[in-house]
């Protein structure tokens, strides 16, 4: 018995079970009698447990940190140990999922001029309907500023459609200086090879099984699976990219980002 709440149930539990006296049960749990009979005189903060209950139940996925981000934008002046505090008490703690066994080895930074469009990652990311059709989004992100560029969600996607929203973003947003992706049969055929050669970008292909190489974009298909795909049911195709596409516009405007210092992919310098 070390905390004053174990303490407190101590000698609760000898004065109901045993009907000893308050001075008793506090000379056998070692606790002293002010400390049992305190009565805290904290503000019952209603408000802004509601206000946080409220954040936590729009945003599942947000653990404390997230969520006092979104509160500071609101006006709350508490501090970051009051909400985690609230946090808490209210039982709003995220519940971890089963992580990925993790490579052991040192980590080397990868070296990349830190401007918009330096480098942009893609990667595909799978879910299905609730019909069990499945289907496939297309995203594309910034490594620099963490922006997702597009995330294009279809039944099948080939390299020839690769091409032509790749092409299409560039109008948009300007050429990168380089595109990094895996060994996917969509991104290593004919029809991106003869994009990169009349667009004149480089494209780098990681190693065959090593995911780390292309952290930024596996990262955010992470968020994307842990905050949105595992979150809903899709009716269909027009439903998911409804829903695709307003959950990336809300990651680039208002989702508190940790490696930006938690500002938004698109407040960030």
């Amino acid at each position: 018995m070390v905390t004053p709440a174990v303490k407190r149930e101590a000698v609760a539990h000898l004065k109901a079970h045993l009907g000893l006296s308050e001075r008793r049960a506090c000379e056998i749990a070692g606790a002293d009698r002010k400390m049992v009979c305190y009565q805290s005189q904290r503000a019952p903060d209603t408000a802004l447990r509601g206000r946080l209950r409220d954040l936590a139940n729009e945003r599942r996925r947000f653990g404390y940190r997230r969520l006092f981000v979104l509160l500071r934008r609101e006006g709350e002046a508490s501090g970051i140990n009051r909400i985690y505090r609230l946090y808490r008490e209210e039982g709003l703690t995220v519940r971890k999922r089963k992580a990925r066994r993790k490579a052991i080895g040192t980590r080397a930074p990868i070296l990349i001029e830190a401007r918009a469009n330096a480098r942009w990652s893609l990667d595909f990311v799978h879910d299905q309907f609730a019909c069990g059709r499945r289907f496939r989004v297309l995203n594309v992100v910034d490594d620099v500023t963490r922006e997702c560029l597009a995330a294009i969600p279809d039944t099948s996607i080939f390299g020839r459609r690769v091409a032509r929203e790749l092409t299409a973003l560039i109008e948009r947003r300007g050429k990168p200086g380089m595109i990094v992706s895996d060994n996917g049969t969509e991104l290593t055929s004919n029809a991106i090879l003869k994009w990169c050669a009349e667009h004149k970008v480089e494209w780098h292909y990681i190693a065959p099984g090593k995911p780390m190489q292309n952290g930024f974009v596996e990262s955010f298909n992470g968020r994307m699976r842990d905050e949105l795909l595992n979150e809903t049911l899709f009716r269909n195709l027009a439903h998911a990219r409804d829903l695709i596409a307003a959950w990336v516009t809300d990651y680039n405007t208002a989702r508190p980002h940790s490696a930006l210092g938690y500002q938004t992919p698109q407040a960030s310098p």
